[in-house]
């Protein structure tokens, strides 16, 4: 049980709910899933009446919009005006000695209709005399639910509660009350609401009696409700020969008969989607409405004239959809996914804008975050596992012989001791242990560590079978500056020509000049300024693939 308003979230997915204006407690559905916002109305009425508020607008743009399309193009007069014409009517029938029948669904539009009639019949002593009647079990076990929830209600419920409780009625009691075969008998005027359609109600042993189906003049029937399809709708909503019938049904309208002359009245607590919905279009700029719960004509003419509305709009067209029972819609959306940083990622001060960082990405329901690995028992409850990788193999060489090769492999190897055995660390994360007549070769299992510990491994079965020996081994490999700036002036005359190169460097500054454009190229930095963007571009990429390709491998740490 949620209350209004309250936003909820189960898996990812939240939801809140709006007044609906239909019945007692009716709520319309928010809910949002990844970004895309989706506003279910179910039944729903932007009509104020008597006791319900009408249906909330929604502060939120919904992405969807599923609505309700019951009474299709079809607009509702006033409430003031079908008040009075069904106020009026009721009396015409009562004060000529007739006796009025209003079926009626037992929840909603029941008690909307008490309100008026009690109302009514206060304010026209002449009446008092005249009793009304309601005639549904269930109908008197929801009274005391509309007794109760008053708070639920309009602003006019709650200043009147404050005097008396406005559903305990002074003219209306239960039909149960009453001898229904001696009620007949007298002949008396009154009011019936029977709150059924079911073919056991009340309802037909009223149809059934002779002063009814006589076809007296004083007698009127009413239909205020949308009406099932039942035998017993049918039965009495279909015109008799001679044209003694007080009902009929008109395209699920609410339809009067009285004797021989024709009134439509509509006390549907279903909104006339047609004019709230263009606002609500128009207000959103809604990207697709579905209609569903109506009669397929009618939703057809809803559609249509929602589409006509807009295809005229070069700038915006909606998507109205109206699909059968069972047959279900397929939308696209694309959103934009944002991942929040958090944990040690986001407490380093030196991340900086349009800096890389590397780290877990976390999904969780429909957020993304970006966390340490470190953090991700903090975050989760995920445990992380280490791998440590060991291979053995054997060894007889010396330590000097090892290191030269493993500097020309990576260029940065460091030497230290565990437990009294010299070790090498390669790539900062491939440990060399020498032992007796073998180098073992460690690591923490990863793609990348992996693939450096198989070109380490290489190279120690290279040192291997080297038989070099320790005197004879070359000092480390360095990085010749000047062979770099020979090799960089070789490959820049082969890809330009050697009339766009300078022979002179000056200041560690080299120029390139092609089609009257001038690059300056730092050999000490490796960096290239040049104002055309494409020009810079091919000579930084040149430049820094010859530089990678003259210098040992470098730990990428950024995998690791």
């Amino acid at each position: 049980m949620i209350r209004l308003l309250r936003e909820v979230e189960v898996n990812g997915i939240k939801f809140w709910c709006y007044t609906a204006g239909h019945v007692l407690g009716a709520a319309m559905f928010m809910i949002e899933i990844a970004g895309v916002k989706v506003l279910y109305t179910g039944d729903f009425s932007r009509q104020e009446d008597r006791h319900l508020m009408q249906a909330e607008i929604p502060n939120v743009h919904p992405d969807i919009l599923i609505v309700e399309a019951t009474y299709g193009t079809h607009i509702h007069e006033k409430r003031e005006d079908r008040e009075a014409r069904f106020t009026g009517l009721v009396h015409d029938i009562v004060s000529r000695g007739g006796r009025c029948l209003i079926p009626v669904f037992a929840l909603g539009r029941a008690q909307e209709l008490l309100l008026i009639l009690d109302e009514y019949w206060s304010n026209h002593p002449e009446l008092h005399d005249i009793p009304i009647y309601y005639a549904s079990s269930l109908a008197k076990k929801c009274m005391t639910v509309y007794q109760t929830y008053i708070n639920a209600m309009n602003d006019k419920i709650k200043r009147q509660i404050s005097i008396s409780n406005p559903f305990v009625f002074k003219h209306i009691s239960n039909l149960k009350s009453v001898t229904f075969d001696n009620y007949f008998k007298s002949g008396i005027s009154a009011m019936f609401l029977l709150l059924s359609f079911g073919q056991g109600s009340v309802m037909l042993k009223i149809l059934d009696r002779e002063n009814w189906r006589s076809g007296q003049t004083t007698t009127g029937c009413s239909k205020f409700t949308y009406c099932v399809n039942s035998k017993l709708n049918k039965r009495i909503l279909e015109p008799r020969k001679p044209m003694t019938s007080c009902i009929h049904k008109l395209h699920g309208l609410s339809t009067w008969f009285m004797n021989s002359c024709d009134e439509y009245l509509v006390f549907s607590n279903h909104c006339d989607v047609i004019k709230h919905i263009r606002k609500q279009i128009i207000r959103t700029k809604l990207i697709h409405c579905v209609l569903v719960h109506g009669e397929q004509n009618e939703m057809s003419r809803l559609k249509a004239a929602l589409v006509r509305e807009y295809e005229d709009d070069t700038e915006y067209q909606p998507f109205v959809h109206n699909p059968r029972n069972t047959v279900s819609v397929e939308l696209n959306f694309r959103g934009e996914k944002m991942a929040k940083v958090v944990g040690k990622l986001a407490a380093d001060r030196t991340n900086v804008q349009n800096k890389k960082i590397s780290g877990i990405l976390l999904k969780r329901n429909f957020n993304y975050h970006i966390l340490d690995p470190s953090d991700l028992s903090n975050y989760t409850d995920l445990a992380m596992s280490t791998v440590t990788q060991r291979i053995s193999i054997g060894f007889t060489g010396t330590l000097p012989l090892l290191r030269y090769y493993l500097q020309q492999l990576s260029g940065d190897v460091e030497q230290f001791e565990i437990s009294s055995k010299p070790a090498l660390k390669v790539f900062k994360c491939i440990t060399v242990v020498i032992e007796a007549r073998m180098a073992v070769i460690e690591w923490m299992a990863n793609p990348v560590a992996d693939m450096y510990a198989d070109a380490v491994m290489t190279v120690v079965l290279r040192a291997e079978s080297d038989p070099m020996p320790q005197r004879n081994v070359p000092p480390a490999l360095l990085v010749d500056k000047s062979h770099v700036q020979e090799c960089l002036l070789e490959m820049l005359t082969d890809m330009f020509g050697s009339s766009s190169i300078s022979k002179l460097i000056k200041n560690d500054r080299m120029t390139v000049t092609v089609d009257d454009k001038t690059a300056v190229i730092n050999v000490d930095t490796l960096d290239v300024a040049c104002e055309d963007e494409t020009l810079q571009q091919v000579l930084q990429t040149a430049v820094s693939k010859l530089f990678l390709a003259l210098s040992p491998l470098k730990a990428n740490t950024q995998y690791l």
